[in-house]
């Protein structure tokens, strides 16, 4: 097996460094702001990656969300820097600098932009249920068969028998029926406006060009088991692509992005190295 040995190999390059200190600087400020510091403002609502459909989506969220982070579970933080160290400190070395950066930008674009995709067409039913909900607030009886058609099929709280019984026997009960409706329409914002942060899909995308360039090269498993990246990455990136297509309730990790960095950073990858494709470390 050939060994992948630069003639200068800096431990920590520079961009490395500065992206460490950038997602740190992104992730105090986030638990800061969380921690009511200043409660006007809302750091996830106007950095992270929100819907396209979302009021609160914004174009410059396509970059900042690469820095942000789960506040509520370190390990988002810590797996995501170890990783952008342990491998993009290794395609650094062997392109510089400049060249480093704007493959980790793109990246991380093309993993968000993966994720809006996907997100898109998650997000399309319940748009569309919500707004025949709307469109039938001035048919008492049609618009009560809309609430309770949303229920059932949202498996909402507040969908039982004895209210579905009640509901059908007095489709005019504004009270009851403006309840719901705000019951719905949380449940919706909830779901149109819900914040994407992470790093991961860049950081696929870098895994992704290490498999690739270093197939060969072993990469210890908790420091103890030898697995060659190749195998490894194909074990990975399988993996996610399985919990994907499952989209497992309650999974709350933008697998898509991941994927979508991952296919970026090897399509890049492959674009560069055509002319030089060698030695398989």
């Amino acid at each position: 097996m050939t060994e992948f040995r630069p003639g200068r190999f800096e431990i920590l390059p520079i961009i490395i460094k500065n992206l460490l200190i950038i997602n740190g600087i992104f992730f105090l400020a986030q638990i800061t702001f969380s921690k009511g510091v200043a409660p006007v403002f809302s750091f996830e609502d106007h950095f992270a990656l929100h819907a396209w459909q979302s009021e609160l989506f914004k174009p410059w969220q396509l970059i900042t969300h690469m820095f942000m982070h789960s506040t509520y579970d370190y390990f988002h933080i810590i797996g995501n820097m170890f990783a952008l160290w342990m491998f993009g400190s290794v395609l650094e070395n062997v392109w510089g600098a400049k060249r480093f950066l704007t493959f980790y930008l793109i990246c991380g674009l093309g993993a968000a932009l993966m994720h809006l995709l996907f997100l898109s067409y998650e997000l399309s039913p319940i748009i569309r249920d919500f707004t025949l909900v709307a469109q039938q607030q001035n048919d008492p009886v049609g618009f009560t068969d809309a609430l309770l058609s949303f229920g059932r099929k949202y498996e909402l709280s507040w969908y039982r028998p004895e209210l579905i019984t009640y509901l059908r026997s007095a489709p005019g009960n504004t009270e009851i029926t403006e309840q719901i409706l705000s019951n719905i329409t949380s449940f919706y914002e909830s779901r149109l406006n819900t914040a994407t942060v992470g790093a991961s899909g860049a950081v696929f995308g870098i895994l992704a060009a290490f498999v690739y360039l270093f197939p060969n090269t072993y990469i210890y498993i908790y420091f103890l088991v030898p697995v060659k990246a190749k195998w490894l990455g194909i074990l990975y990136f399988g993996y996610e692509i399985f919990y994907a297509v499952q989209n497992s309730a309650g999974d709350n990790v933008a697998r898509w992005a991941h994927i979508g960095g991952g296919i970026v950073g090897l399509l890049i990858v492959i674009t560069w190295n055509k002319t030089n494709r060698k030695t398989l470390y």
